[in-house]
């Protein structure tokens, strides 16, 4: 009975090598199209691509974390929608605000007395959506 099992094992053996063999080659493929001299284990988020009217990530120094900084980015744009609704202006108004102005509107967009969690990113990023999509609405016209 033996005998008879050892080509079947051998054979399930030589199927089981042949199909992994592809998995392990793409897992040991470094990685060559990412231009970041970061190591491998890091955690760091690539910055954006530039966009001359798209408002940027904050600098790192804006806020303790990137919570923080994820709603003084939502507050700046729509702060930057708001005046280009009040103007009715098409152009980029990126140039005319800067990280200090989203710092001093956050008692407008705050939500709560915790200062690690003072507003709510998510409604933030909902109204400066609504906010850019009503500027590029009216700019269309």
């Amino acid at each position: 009975m033996t005998h008879r099992l050892a080509p079947i094992r051998a054979r399930c053996l030589a199927a089981l090598v042949l199909t992994a063999l592809p998995c392990v080659a793409l897992a040991q493929t470094p990685n060559t199209s990412s231009s970041d001299d970061a190591p491998f284990n890091s955690m760091a988020i690539a910055r954006d691509e530039t966009d001359d009217c798209r408002v940027p990530k904050p600098p790192v120094d804006l806020a303790e974390t990137a919570y923080l900084r994820n709603g003084y980015r939502a507050i700046l744009r729509i702060l930057i929608a708001e005046e280009a609704l009040a103007s009715e202006t098409c152009t980029c108004l990126l140039d005319q605000f800067t990280w200090d102005q989203a710092l001093t509107a956050l008692p407008r967009f705050q939500t709560s007395d915790n200062p690690r969690l003072p507003f709510n990113v998510l409604e933030l990023y909902a109204q400066a959506d609504a906010f850019e999509a009503q500027v590029a609405e009216a700019c269309v016209k």
